[in-house]
């Protein structure tokens, strides 16, 4: 598979020295873990209490699997779904399909999924912006868009001094209406995520302020920058590196300016046998909710919980590779964790409140 191939390749000397800094300071190790029993994912009624997919690695993650929820695919039948956002307005949660080039959309109301928008330009993440419209990375169209009120499509970015942007991946927005979003070349890398092409630009993390329209380069120095999230305040932001088995999470101090600072590992995966860490969401009490999987040990397929020193709190065992997520749910508490996990949408009713940011 064009994306498994890509991020088992051979590391680089970045990949490498970031992987040593985390050795370094003294990087938490991430279990094994255990296998679930199997499971009928068409009928949830038989599964027990708790979830025997949630795994406990630190006492703090207990609170987290405690009650009568249990994990339950809501959705099955694309080939990689990614990048679910949450409307809380109307109970929905649109996801990309990236290989069939369609936007899904799950109404949790009558449990039933469609398509909300075809082509979508290969679209990969997707957030909401501060006025609850769509902004979505298109990595067919290499561009960031945001669909307006009332539905037609604006251009936030499509390059950078001219030259054309590689894929924009993931992609959140902070309290001040800046946009900021990944741009690896995952999706100019063949057709089957997008549109093959050469990189015109580096792989940069990118801000964007809407109101001005200025794109600066927040950081550059990434091999495959892929998920991005603030911390519940604002002053970290989280960002995974995808290329290069282990996958690193580095995280930045954040100034007043928009500028970052105070670069370090937060957590390697050289636990994981050859595991990565997708996209991310932060819950109230700060800790890191981890997509992820590609290990040879399928138990790191699903979701990785870390608290914020970096220490392996639990983790949430899927049969599919997890790459994205989102918090939502009834009752506007988004304490409902919604996973993209290859071919399928999954839910689960952790017990915390997801920040989305």
């Amino acid at each position: 598979m064009q994306r498994r191939s890509l991020l088992q390749g051979a590391a680089v000397a970045a990949g490498s020295a970031l992987a040593s800094a985390a050795f370094a300071q003294g990087n938490k190790p991430d279990p094994e873990g255990t296998t679930p029993p199997p499971r009928d994912w068409d009928d949830p009624t038989l599964v027990v209490y708790p979830d025997p997919a949630m795994e406990v690695f630190d006492p703090r993650f207990k609170k987290y699997v405690a009650g009568t929820n249990t994990l339950h695919r809501v959705w099955k039948g694309g080939i990689w779904t990614e990048g679910p956002v949450y409307f809380a307005d109307m109970h929905l949660v649109i996801f990309s399909d990236i290989p069939n080039n369609r936007l899904m959309r799950y109404d949790e109301l009558t449990g039933h999924t469609r398509v909300f928008r075809y082509p979508a330009n290969f679209a990969n993440g997707n957030t909401r912006d501060r006025q609850g419209r769509l902004v979505t990375c298109e990595q067919g169209a290499r561009r960031l868009t945001r669909t307006e009120y009332r539905g037609d499509i604006t251009v936030l970015a499509d390059n950078y001094q001219g030259k054309k942007l590689n894929s924009p991946n993931g992609v959140i927005v902070k309290s001040d209406d800046t946009i900021w979003f990944t741009d690896p070349t995952y999706g100019i890398e063949g057709d089957n995520e997008g549109v093959k092409a050469q990189p015109e630009l580096p792989r940069n993390v990118y801000r964007l302020d809407p109101k001005s329209g200025q794109l600066t380069v927040a950081v550059g120095d990434f091999t495959e920058p892929n998920g991005l999230c603030f911390s519940p305040d604002e002053k970290k932001l989280y960002i995974s590196d995808t290329a290069n088995p282990p996958s690193v999470i580095r995280v930045f101090d954040v100034g007043e300016d928009g500028k970052l600072s105070n670069d370090r590992v937060f957590h390697d995966l050289k636990d994981t046998n050859g595991g990565i860490a997708d996209d991310m969401r932060v819950d109230v009490d700060g800790n890191l909710w981890c997509a992820g999987g590609w290990s040879s040990n399928h138990n790191f397929n699903g979701v990785s919980v870390y608290a914020p020193d970096g220490t392996p709190l639990g983790r949430i065992v899927l049969p599919e590779v997890a790459g994205n997520l989102c918090f939502g749910g009834l009752g506007h508490h988004h304490s409902t964790l919604y996973i993209c996990a290859s071919h399928s949408l999954y839910a689960y009713n952790v017990g915390t409140r997801g920040v989305e940011l």
